[in-house]
């Protein structure tokens, strides 16, 4: 082995974008001169008992050859059940780091990834050499869930903590224009209220990296492929309105059944609301209780190999994405897949880092708001000419390739040819 490349994310089965971006850049690597590449993850048995929307087990696509996945076990008794997980991620990353390979590690999340790859290198370094570059990408989460949180309860140790693992990176990246200005902002609330000097180090240190997509597994779709995933779902291309992502409030998966109950829409196409997530029971009972249940579909159980038909075949995909304390939209990964796969027009919310991911492409509407985003839905279902619904389809995967994961593997290593800046002490 000449190069090794970690990557250190929360992987498949977690139903989750950076997962999947996780995957792009692992199968990139092979044709880029790195012989080795390792996801290093969480055991089943941790992600389960975290309450995680996970995929299908048995459906899951495997990774070319060459690419590993780790799940390291934990280390310890069952007293400290978080911390054994942990040190055994930390124990195999710094097993990693000091047997000689020249290594690229990138964490996706700061916490508790960035912080893991980080006591590692540290440790790495301290017990003899260790060739390893640091790469710490930031979602938005990183944010909504750890600093600003812990900025608006006081708790000044935990934000200055994970400010302070990020910016020790080689490199440190965010997932979008929108997430760099929400960690420099909270940063600066940090400054001023504790005297540190984050805002600043964040400005000049953090570039933009957006998330990696497959765009050959949406581009190469055939019609014999499409027809035959919708077959076994039921489903008519053009015949659906779809919903795929994490069914929680933040989504607003809610305002899409309230606009979809009473529609012009509903007497055309039925409504597809496809993924998991601490909300299942509660879209179930909405739709009930809407009388919607002969025009309404929950499919919990769709697999990344028929993801593509699904959206490719939909007469319009709808992502009411809404900013809730605990979480915004940061990119969007769905409705780059969405754009790529073609089909009908993509209707969300200009939100969180939303606008990055679909440019001028989809129609916007206002968030929590289901009537205007029910006369939108209308239009584009019962009004659009089929020439309208074509030219919103090239437009809107025109836009798209940029997030072509070679597109943005190649940009994010391309500055590591670059000395990094010095990291923080």
């Amino acid at each position: 082995m000449t190069r090794r490349l970690v990557i250190v994310v929360r992987a498949d089965p977690v139903i989750c974008g950076h997962s999947g971006e996780a995957r792009c850049l692992a199968e990139v690597a092979l044709t880029r001169g790195f012989d080795d590449v390792r996801i290093v993850t969480w055991p089943l048995a941790a992600l389960e008992a975290a309450g995680l929307p996970l995929k299908p087990l048995d459906r899951v696509l495997p990774y070319s050859p060459g690419i590993t996945v780790e799940r390291p076990g934990p280390v310890g008794d069952y007293r400290v059940p978080d911390g054994r997980y942990l040190s055994g991620l930390i124990g195999r990353l710094v097993e990693l780091f000091t047997d000689g390979v020249p290594t690229v590690a990138m964490s996706l999340y700061l916490s508790p990834h960035a912080i893991a790859v980080q006591e590692a290198v540290q440790v790495a370094r301290r017990i003899g050499p260790a060739q390893v570059t640091t790469i710490a990408e930031a979602v938005g989460s990183d944010i909504t869930n750890v600093v600003r949180d812990c900025v608006d309860s006081g708790r000044f140790g935990a934000a200055a903590h994970i400010l302070s693992v990020y910016l020790a990176a080689d490199h440190c990246v965010a997932v979008s224009e929108y997430t760099r200005d929400l960690i420099v902002a909270s940063a600066e609330t940090l400054d001023g209220i504790h005297g540190t000097t984050f805002a600043q180090q964040c400005r000049e240190r953090i570039a933009i990296s957006y998330p990696a997509v497959d765009s050959w597994s949406y581009l190469s779709l055939t019609e014999d492929g499409v027809a035959e995933t919708l077959a076994r779902r039921g489903l008519s291309r053009d015949g659906y309105v779809l919903f795929l992502s994490r069914i929680a409030s933040a989504k607003g998966v809610d305002d899409l059944i309230d606009a979809y109950a009473g529609s012009r829409s509903a007497e055309r196409v039925q409504l597809v609301l496809a993924g998991r997530g601490p909300q299942e029971d509660e879209v179930v009972a909405r739709v009930a209780a809407a009388g919607l249940g002969e025009r309404v579909r929950v499919l919990t159980d769709v697999d990344d190999a028929e993801k593509p038909a699904l959206m490719a075949g939909s007469a319009a995909f709808v992502l009411p994405t809404r900013e809730q304390p605990e979480f915004v939209e940061t990119f969007g990964i769905a409705l780059v897949e969405k754009a790529l796969a073609g089909g009908g027009p993509i209707i969300t919310c200009a939100t969180g880092g939303v606008p990055e991911a679909v440019g001028d492409t989809a129609l916007l509407v206002p968030q929590h708001d289901p009537a205007t985003l029910r006369t939108v839905l209308d239009e584009v279902i019962c009004d659009w000419t089929s020439d309208q619904r074509a030219a919103a389809e090239r437009r809107a995967r025109a836009h798209a390739l940029q997030f072509d994961r070679a597109v943005v593997f190649d940009r994010l290593f391309a500055a590591l040819t670059e000395p990094p800046a010095v990291p923080v002490a």
